[in-house]
C-alpha cells in the first residue's frame, strides 16, 4: 500500500471513529434528555410542573445525601454525649445500636422516595397514603414537623461549626483567646449569611460542589481515624481493646446506668439525619425514582459505618474520660485530638473538620430551603406567595433560602444556654424523625393496599421493617425530650421540648382555626387548560391571595 493510500485509510479510520464518538455523544445526550422528560412526566402525574433544572446525576445525588450528614464533623460535635453517657461503651455501642435501627427507617423511606419522587417528599407521601378523610391533616403534621427539624438542623450544624472555630482559636493561641457565647453567636450569624449566598446558587453549581463535599468528607474521616490510632499507638497511650469496647462510665448524674447509656443515642440520631434530602432534590435529579433510594441507603450506610470506625478509634485514643470532660475547650473532641496529635497536628486535622462542617451546613441549607419551597408551593406556610417564588436567574427558591437562614439565626439564640447543642439536636431529631415515621406508619396501615411501588421496593419485607422503624422512632422521640443530666435548672434544661411544643401549638391552633378549611394537602400547580389536572379549590385560591 502506498503512503497516499495509507494516509487516506487513516483519515477514513479517524473520520469513522469521530463519527462513532459523535453518534455516541448524541445517543448519550438523547438518553439523558429522555430520562429527564420521563421524570417530568412522572412529576406531572403527581400534580406538579417541573420548575427546577435536573442537574444532579446519580453520583451527585449520593454525594449530596452523604455530605449532608458530615460524619467526621458530626462525630466531633457530639463526642461529649457518649463521654457522659457510658464512656467507652457509649462511644462504641451507643453508636452501633441506633445505626442498625436507622437503617430500617432509611429502607422504608427509600421505597417511598422511589415511588413518589417529588421535592414535597414526606408530607406528600403522608397525604397519598392516609385515608382521604385525614390526608390533609397527615400532610399538615408531617410538613410542619419536617420544617421544624430542617431549620433546627441547619442551626445546630452551623452552631457547632462556630464552636469548632472558637476551639481552634483557643488551641492556636494557647488559651489566650477564649470567646464567649456572644462571640460564638456572631460567628454563627456570619456562617449563616455565607450559607445563604451559597444555597442561592444555581442547581448546576450546587451539584458540582457536592463532588468536592464528598471528597473532603471521606478523606478527612479516614485521616482522623488513622491519625488517632497511629499517633496514640506511637505514644503508647492507646487503651486496651478490652477497655475500648467494655469500659463503662456514667457521668450524667442519673442513678440508673441503663438510662444513662440510652442518652448516648443522641449522637448517632443527630448525625443520621437529613438523608431525606435525596427526596427533596428529586425534582433536580435525573432518574430520580432510581437515584433517590440509592442515595438514601448509600448515604446512611456509609455514614453509619465510617462513624462507627471513627468512634472506635476515638475510644482507643481516650485514655481518661474524666480528663477529657474537664477540658476548657468548647468541644471535647478538640481536646482528644490535641492530646493525641499535639498542637500542630490537632490544628491541621481540625481545620479540615471545620471545612467538612461548613459544607455540611451548606448542604443542609439547600435541603431545608427545598422543603420550605415545596410546603409553600402548597400554600401551607404564612407568606407562602413569597417563599414559593423561584429566582428567574438561578432557578432556585432564593426567598426560601433566606427564610431558613433567618429562622436558624433565631434558634441560634439558644447558644446562650449551657445545653444549646442537646436542645438543638433534640429538636431537630424529634422534628425530622416524626416527619420520617408518619408516612412509614401510614404505609403499613391505611396505605398498604393503595401504595404503588417504584423501581425500588421492599416487597413483602415492608411490613416488618416498617413496624421496627415506627417502634424505634416512638422510643427515641420520648428519650430525647429528657435533659442530659438528672439535675435541671434554667441553664441546663433541654429546650427541645420548648421548640417542638411551640411549633406544635402554632400548627394545631392554625389547623383548628383556619387551615382545615383551606388546606387540602398537596396542590397541583399544573396549568388546568394545558394539563387538565389542577386541583386548587376556591378556598385555597382565597388563602393564596391572603398569604
Amino acid at each position: 500500500m502506498s503512503d497516499s493510500e495509507k494516509r487516506q485509510t487513516l483519515k477514513g479510520d479517524v473520520h469513522t471513529h469521530t463519527s462513532a464518538v459523535a453518534v455516541s455523544a448524541r445517543s448519550s445526550t438523547d438518553t439523558l434528555s429522555a430520562i429527564r422528560h420521563a421524570d417530568d412526566a412522572l412529576l406531572a402525574e403527581m400534580g406538579y410542573k417541573s420548575e427546577f433544572k435536573r442537574e444532579f446525576s446519580l453520583f451527585e445525588t449520593v454525594a449530596f445525601a452523604f455530605s449532608i450528614m458530615g460524619v467526621v464533623a458530626s462525630v466531633s460535635s457530639t463526642y461529649s454525649f457518649p463521654l457522659y453517657s457510658g464512656g467507652h461503651v457509649g462511644m462504641v455501642f451507643g453508636w452501633l445500636i441506633p445505626s442498625l435501627f436507622v437503617l430500617t427507617i432509611a429502607a422504608s423511606m427509600a421505597e417511598l422516595a422511589s415511588a413518589m419522587p417529588t421535592s414535597a417528599g414526606l408530607y406528600y407521601f403522608s397525604a397519598k397514603l392516609a385515608p382521604p378523610k385525614y390526608a390533609a391533616l397527615a400532610s399538615w403534621i408531617t410538613g410542619w414537623a419536617n420544617v421544624t427539624g430542617q431549620v433546627t438542623l441547619v442551626c445546630s450544624i452551623d452552631f457547632t461549626c462556630a464552636e469548632m472555630i472558637t476551639t481552634a482559636l483557643a488551641v492556636g493561641s494557647d488559651g489566650k483567646i477564649v470567646l464567649g457565647a456572644g462571640a460564638t453567636f456572631g460567628i454563627l450569624v456570619a456562617i449563616l449569611f455565607t450559607h445563604g449566598l451559597v444555597c442561592s446558587a444555581a442547581t448546576s453549581v450546587l451539584a458540582r460542589l457536592n463532588l468536592f463535599y464528598v471528597l473532603v468528607n471521606v478523606c478527612t474521616t479516614v485521616a482522623a481515624i488513622v491519625a488517632l490510632l497511629v499517633c496514640t499507638g506511637n505514644k503508647g497511650t492507646r487503651v486496651s481493646t478490652t477497655d475500648a469496647f467494655t469500659l463503662f462510665e456514667n457521668n450524667t448524674g442519673w442513678a440508673n446506668n441503663g438510662w444513662a447509656f440510652l442518652l448516648a443515642f443522641t449522637a448517632p440520631m443527630w448525625t443520621l439525619t437529613g438523608y431525606d434530602s435525596a427526596a427533596h432534590i428529586a425534582e433536580e435529579t435525573a432518574g430520580a425514582a432510581r437515584a433517590a433510594p440509592i442515595a438514601i441507603l448509600t448515604g446512611v450506610g456509609m455514614t453509619a459505618s465510617l462513624g462507627w470506625l471513627l468512634y472506635i478509634a476515638a475510644s482507643y485514643a481516650t485514655t481518661s474520660v474524666a480528663d477529657i470532660l474537664t477540658t476548657t475547650l468548647p468541644l471535647p473532641m478538640g481536646q482528644l485530638f490535641l492530646n493525641a496529635l499535639g498542637k500542630e497536628g490537632m490544628l491541621a486535622i481540625w481545620s479540615l473538620i471545620i471545612v467538612v462542617q461548613y459544607v455540611t451546613g451548606a448542604a443542609q441549607g439547600v435541603d431545608a430551603s427545598r422543603v420550605v419551597f415545596a410546603f409553600a408551593r402548597d400554600n401551607a406556610l404564612p407568606g407562602s406567595r413569597w417563599w414559593k417564588r423561584m429566582n428567574r436567574y438561578t432557578q432556585t427558591p432564593v426567598n426560601a433560602v433566606w427564610l431558613v437562614m433567618v429562622l436558624s439565626m433565631i434558634c441560634g439564640l439558644l447558644g446562650f444556654s449551657e445545653t444549646a447543642l442537646s436542645s438543638l439536636a433534640g429538636a431537630s431529631v424529634i422534628g425530622l424523625y416524626t416527619s420520617y415515621v408518619t408516612p412509614i406508619f401510614l404505609r403499613i396501615t391505611s396505605g398498604r393496599k393503595t401504595f404503588v411501588a417504584g423501581p425500588f421496593s421492599l416487597g413483602k419485607w415492608y411490613m416488618p421493617i416498617g413496624i421496627v422503624a415506627v417502634a424505634w422512632v416512638t422510643f427515641i422521640v420520648v428519650l430525647l425530650l429528657f435533659p442530659p443530666a438528672s439535675t435541671v435548672d434554667a441553664e441546663t434544661m433541654n429546650y427541645a421540648v420548648v421548640i417542638v411544643m411551640a411549633v406544635f401549638i402554632f400548627a394545631s391552633v392554625s389547623w383548628m382555626v383556619s387551615a382545615r378549611k383551606w388546606f387540602h394537602g398537596p396542590v397541583s400547580n399544573l396549568d388546568s387548560r394545558a394539563e387538565g389536572a389542577s386541583t386548587t379549590t376556591s378556598d385555597e385560591k382565597l388563602h393564596e391571595k391572603q398569604t
